[in-house]
């Protein structure tokens, strides 16, 4: 398993934008896909966005033209650019690094969780 590290969750008005981040400890690890996941209270952790090794990109309906996936090849790290959100996109947000298969297939290790809320 890798090691991930997220960060940059919080607290922000609704319309508002963050930035998480996620970082694998290894570096000379590459990784075949990326994902981020978010898992609101009391309900199942799905999947937000993912990005492949070559560019290749998908989101949830929920967050298309909202949200952005991009990543750092030299620094193995990826990135969720979270724009006009909504109070329904609060969450605990994991990422996740997987496989790529026509969809993303998730693999054993994640990201510690961050805290997002939207709420006025």
């Amino acid at each position: 398993q890798v090691q991930l590290v997220e960060s940059g969750g919080g607290l922000v008005q609704p319309g508002g934008s963050l930035r998480l981040s996620c970082a694998a400890a290894e570096s000379r690890v590459s990784f075949e896909a990326m994902g981020w996941f978010r898992q609101p209270p009391g309900k199942q952790r799905d999947l937000v966005a993912f990005i492949t090794s070559r560019g290749i990109t998908d989101y949830a309906n929920s967050v298309k033209g909202r949200f952005t996936i991009s990543k750092d090849n030299a620094n193995n790290t990826f990135y969720l650019q979270m724009n006009s959100l909504k109070p329904e996109d609060t969450a605990v947000y994991y990422c996740n690094v997987g496989l790529y298969g026509h969809r993303y297939i998730p693999g054993a290790s994640w990201g510690q969780g961050t805290q997002v809320t939207v709420s006025s």
